[in-house]
C-alpha cells in the first residue's frame, strides 16, 4: 500500500488530489455536534495543500436515497474544515455536474474544495458494478490522483471508496495508514492480557467479531442493550428491555465456546432500570432505580450498568495490556445513564494497557462526556470498519489501495 509520504515525495504540485475522507458528523439541523471526524483528515489534506496540489475533498454524509437532500448536504463540514485548515474551502453543489467541474477546475495550487454528498447520486452505493463503475469514471476526471483517507466507509463497496482508486494512482492518507497499524496490534502480538469490552444496542452487531475475539481475546465484557440478550439467554427475566430473542443460540454457543477456551465472559450483576425511556431533548430527570442483574422488573427496561457492575468492569480493564472498547454501557446520551459509559471510559483512561475506542457512539461518547481524548491509545473514526477488520474481514476500500 503507497503511503502519502510517498506520494508527496514524488511531488503534487499543481496535481488534482481526490481525497475520499470521511465527513459523516451527526447534525442537529446545519450545527456539528462531533467534528471528529473532519479533524481526522486534516493532517492529510493539509500536508497535500502544502506541498501545492489542488485537493478535491468529497465524502458521503447519512443515507440519502441517492438524490439530493438538504437535510444531509456537506456545506456544514465543508466550512468547518475551512476553519480548522485556516483557509478558504470552495464548496460545490453537486458531485459530478457543473458546479463540482467548476469548482474544481477554478482551483489554484494549495487550495482546497469539497464537493456535495457522494450519495446524492445512486451510482456511489449501487450494488451493479456497471451504475458504480459509470460514477467513478465521473469522479474521476475531476483528479490525476486518488488518496483514500475515509477509514469509516473502507468495509463499503462504493463507487469513491472501491471503483474510483482503480481508475487513479492512489495512495493511503495518514488516517487510514493510522487505522492499520492501530488494528494490527489488535490482531497481531497482542499484549495480554487482552479486554474486549463490547456494548451497543444489538448483539447481532457484533456476532462477527465476537466470534473471532473468541479466538484472540483473554476477557470480554459485556454492557448496553446488547446484556439482555446474554441475561436472557442464562434464563433471567428481562422485562422490556432491549431483546433479540432469535440470538439467544448464538449466545449460548458463545458462552459454552468462552468456557471452553478459557475466555472469562463478563456480563452486568446490577443495572439501572425505569418503565420509560428517558427524554434526551430535554434531559429531564429519569429517576432510574438499581437493581440485581437477574431481578429486572417485567414492566422495566435495563437503560445502564449498575454501581456494582461499574467497579466490577473497572476491576477488570485495570491489569490489561490492550484493550479494544465499541459501544456504550447505557443510553449515555442522558446524564442519569451515562455512569456506565463514563465508568468504562474513565477505566481506560487510568489504565497502563494500550486503549482502542472503537468508533462509532464510542468515539461520541469519549467526546461527549468531557474525557481528553489524548488519554487514550487511539480513538478510531470507523466503528463499523474496525469491527469488520477484527472479524478477519476483506475491507474493500483497503483492498483497493494495495497495489
Amino acid at each position: 500500500m503507497k503511503t502519502i509520504d510517498e506520494l508527496l515525495a514524488e511531488g503534487v504540485s499543481g496535481k488534482r488530489v481526490f481525497v475520499r475522507a470521511d465527513l459523516n458528523v451527526p447534525l442537529d439541523g446545519t450545527t456539528i455536534t462531533d467534528d471528529g471526524r473532519i479533524r481526522a483528515v486534516v493532517p492529510t489534506v493539509k500536508a497535500l495543500a502544502d506541498a501545492g496540489a489542488r485537493v478535491v475533498v468529497a465524502s458521503h454524509l447519512g443515507r440519502p436515497k441517492g438524490a439530493p437532500d438538504p437535510a444531509f448536504s456537506l456545506a456544514p463540514a465543508a466550512a468547518r474544515l475551512g476553519e480548522l485548515l485556516g483557509a478558504d474551502v470552495a464548496f460545490a453543489t453537486d458531485t459530478v455536474g457543473e458546479s463540482a467541474t467548476a469548482t474544481v477546475a477554478g482551483l489554484a495550487d494549495g487550495q482546497v474544495a469539497v464537493i456535495e454528498n457522494l450519495r446524492f447520486n445512486a451510482g456511489e452505493t449501487s450494488k451493479d458494478d456497471a451504475e458504480r463503475g459509470t460514477f467513478a469514471d465521473r469522479l474521476a476526471a475531476l483528479a490525476d490522483v486518488y488518496v483514500g483517507d475515509g477509514f469509516g466507509a473502507v468495509h463499503r463497496k462504493h463507487a469513491s471508496v472501491f471503483d474510483l482508486p482503480a481508475r487513479l494512482p492512489h495512495a493511503a492518507g495518514y488516517l487510514i495508514a493510522t487505522e492499520v497499524g492501530v488494528l494490527k496490534k489488535l490482531t497481531e502480538d497482542v499484549r495480554r492480557p487482552y479486554v474486549v469490552a463490547l456494548g451497543g444496542a444489538k448483539v447481532s452487531d457484533k456476532l462477527g467479531v465476537i466470534d473471532h475475539l473468541l479466538e484472540k481475546a483473554d476477557r470480554i465484557l459485556i454492557g448496553g442493550g446488547m446484556a439482555y440478550t446474554f441475561l436472557k439467554a442464562q434464563g433471567h427475566e428481562v422485562g422490556i428491555s432491549l431483546l433479540q430473542e432469535d440470538q439467544i443460540p448464538a449466545v449460548l454457543d458463545y458462552l459454552k465456546r468462552a468456557k471452553e477456551r478459557g475466555v472469562e465472559f463478563v456480563l452486568p450483576v446490577d443495572v439501572l432500570v425505569s418503565a420509560e425511556f428517558p427524554d434526551l431533548k430535554t434531559k429531564a430527570p429519569a429517576h432510574p432505580t438499581t437493581v440485581a442483574a437477574d431481578a429486572i422488573p417485567a414492566d422495566e427496561e435495563g437503560l445502564d450498568i449498575g454501581p456494582e457492575t461499574r467497579k466490577l468492569y473497572a476491576s477488570k480493564l485495570a491489569d490489561a495490556g490492550t484493550v479494544f472498547w465499541n459501544g456504550p454501557m447505557g443510553v449515555f446520551e442522558h446524564p442519569d445513564y451515562a455512569e456506565g459509559t463514563k465508568a468504562v471510559a474513565q477505566a481506560l483512561v487510568d489504565s497502563p494497557a494500550f486503549t482502542v475506542v472503537g468508533g462509532g457512539d464510542s468515539a461520541a461518547a469519549v467526546r461527549i462526556l468531557g474525557f481528553d481524548e489524548k488519554a487514550f491509545g487511539h480513538i478510531s473514526t470507523g466503528g463499523g470498519a474496525s469491527l469488520e477488520y477484527l472479524e478477519g474481514k476483506t475491507l474493500p476500500g483497503l483492498a483497493a489501495l494495495e497495489d
